[in-house]
């Protein structure tokens, strides 16, 4: 009798558990609802069955328990049962799958007017790359990474000169464009994860993975790692900023491309009396006079 009550309170607890919590998601801010559907579909369908299995345990451990006198029978078959948990079977699990392939099938096919950007990995920060006025971004190579080059892109490439390089800084982007994520790790394992945009996808060494999403409020989001990538994974924070248009633009228009960032640096300052650069170090040296020693 101790143990049925024991069951049956578990159910109970269990539902009002998740009923009455206060953990749970963040509200969302990108296209991916469907993915909130699906979860919440999974939740009600295993939670209906957890339920109900551990009901039907707590009433045959309190129909069935022992007592002086009686003697059970045993029945092996029972040919009805197994048909009706056979069909109930089948129709839960194809609940279960059915909304899951359709979030997927939208997933995996991009829309066609996704904007590109870059999202590169490494212990332990996030950087990015939009493309330029060309729309397109530019080759990379892992070879190629070095300290004045630390995205590996390729300089040789005319698409990657007017690239946007955003090195551990944050992102932004216009609200209600669709994006195409495009991953790339130069280390390790890495998940490129924001709660309220919900999609995320892991960054493979050696590969380029994607997602898509389309963001639906302005507003300043929290980029997480959603792997294990090392001792600093829990310091692996990084910040997405959807704008409106107007502060898109603005924003965009103080960033710096590739070529400025790998053009060589110029020597020497400027003269503030005359507002012209003054001639190098060496040319100043030289057209001084000797003096005479004494």
């Amino acid at each position: 009798m101790a143990i049925a009550l024991v069951l049956v309170l578990i159910v109970v607890g269990s539902v009002l558990f998740h009923l009455l919590s206060p953990w749970w998601w963040t509200p969302i801010a990108s296209n991916w609802d469907y993915i909130d559907n699906t979860i919440i579909i999974s939740f009600w369908i295993t939670g209906v069955v957890f339920s109900a299995v551990v009901l039907f345990m707590a009433y045959c451990v309190f129909r069935f328990r022992h007592r002086e006198g009686n003697r059970a029978a045993y029945e092996p078959e029972n040919r009805r049962l197994e048909w009706w948990l056979t069909v109930v079977t089948a129709v839960g699990v194809t609940a279960l799958l059915v909304p899951g392939l359709f979030v997927w099938s939208r997933f995996v096919n991009v829309p066609s007017e996704a904007a590109d950007i870059e999202v590169i990995g490494q212990q332990w920060q996030w950087s990015f790359r939009l493309p330029g006025k060309d729309g397109k971004l530019g080759t990379s190579d892992t070879r190629n990474v070095s300290a004045e080059n630390p995205l590996g892109i390729v300089s040789g490439d005319p698409n990657g000169q007017d690239d946007v390089v955003v090195e551990a800084a944050d992102l932004h982007l216009p609200i209600g464009k669709p994006v195409k994520v495009l991953l790339r790790s130069i280390d390790v394992l890495h998940d490129f994860y924001i709660p309220e945009f919900r999609a995320k996808m892991d960054m493979i060494p050696g590969s380029v993975t994607y997602f898509w999403f389309t963001p639906t409020r302005t507003g300043t989001f929290q980029v997480l790692c959603a792997e294990l990538c090392g001792q600093g994974h829990p310091l692996m924070h990084g910040v997405v900023v959807v704008d409106t248009e107007q502060d898109y633009a603005a924003w965009l228009g103080q960033q710096q491309t590739f070529a400025q960032l790998s053009a060589p640096k110029q020597t020497g300052s400027a003269n503030p009396l005359s507002g012209k650069t003054m001639a190098s170090g060496l040319d100043v040296a030289a057209k001084l006079e000797p003096v005479e020693a004494r």
